[in-house]
């Protein structure tokens, strides 16, 4: 008798510390709202952070590369940008875009000079690169959907046997196909390690992890959640985000754990950025918006 009243104590006491702490405190700033920071664009995507915290976006169908500074300054970085969509930066400070007028990967200096570091694949155009991630090691993976541009002068038509996800070595040299069974790739997002790859299959509506190996193939390739996205980032928990209708948080174990409400008839991308990497930037419809965290973005 005396033992159950010494573990029924014990559980009670369990129970009032739990409830003491209270929940663990949310991705989002506590009071932190969405935050209209610009807007009169046609159509912005593409996010990516600099070293310093700066935050370059596209407007797509305008051609042009904006940036958004640490000191909450806007400006136009580049005109003539090969249309650039998806875009992230390299450990070199490089920006390399999806620049998809012409279906290529380009690489920009920062005077706005650049480089077409892709053009094809086989010796045929690729659909057109929508989003890239840039391994720590230098290699780029790249989703490729179709998405007919009125801006094209070459066919319309699918220039690949499928969508698929692609990777460039680190000297830009030679590409693979690492993923031929997906129905739309989209957005795409790789931990600080290297070791693991997410990207969001749109159509069928799911994200998929996989496994990095050294030579940049891909294995263990699994669900990590159903929900499909356009845009994807990461936080330093390891945290997954994805867009569409807003903003939804995933935590590593592939569970829903937050969502961010955005007013625009489309959220396209994410990116963290700021001098402390605490704040979101998001780009949707027309607009910039932003809204402070309690995590840090990766970079």
């Amino acid at each position: 008798m005396r033992q159950s009243f010494i573990l029924y104590s014990l559980f009670v006491c369990v129970i009032s510390v739990a409830a003491s702490c209270g929940q663990p405190k949310g991705v989002v700033a506590e009071g932190a709202v969405v935050e209209k920071l610009a807007d009169g664009f046609s159509f912005t995507e593409g996010p990516a952070v600099d070293k310093d915290g700066n935050i370059y976006f596209t407007d797509q169908p305008n051609d042009k590369i904006y940036k958004w500074s640490t000191d909450g300054k806007l400006s136009v970085f580049l005109d003539n940008t090969g249309r650039a969509n998806g875009m992230y930066f390299d450990k070199d400070n490089h920006l390399l875009s999806c620049s998809d007028m012409e279906n290529e990967i380009w690489r920009f200096n920062p005077d706005g000079s650049h480089t077409v570091i892709l053009t094809d694949y086989q010796g045929r155009k690729l659909n057109g690169p929508n989003d890239l991630w840039v391994h720590p090691k230098g290699g780029v993976y790249l989703t490729d959907p179709l998405y007919k541009r009125d801006y094209w002068t070459r066919s319309p038509e699918m220039q690949q046997d499928g969508q698929h996800l692609y990777y460039l070595s680190p000297d830009h040299q030679t590409v693979s196909r690492v993923d031929d069974t997906l129905e739309q790739p989209n957005g795409i997002i790789g931990t600080p390690d290297g070791k693991l790859l997410y990207v969001a299959d749109i159509r069928a509506g799911k994200t998929y992890a996989y496994d990095i190996q050294p030579d940049g193939s891909l294995s263990n390739k699994r669900l990590f959640c159903s929900m499909g996205s356009d845009g994807m980032t990461m936080d330093e928990a390891g945290n997954v985000y994805l867009t569409g209708k807003g903003v939804s948080v995933f935590n590593p174990e592939g569970v829903q754990i937050a969502h961010i409400p955005v007013e625009a008839g489309w959220t396209a991308n994410i990116c963290f950025g700021g001098k402390d990497m605490k704040t979101l930037f998001i780009t949707a419809s027309q607009y910039l918006y932003s809204i402070r965290m309690n995590v840090k973005g990766i970079r």
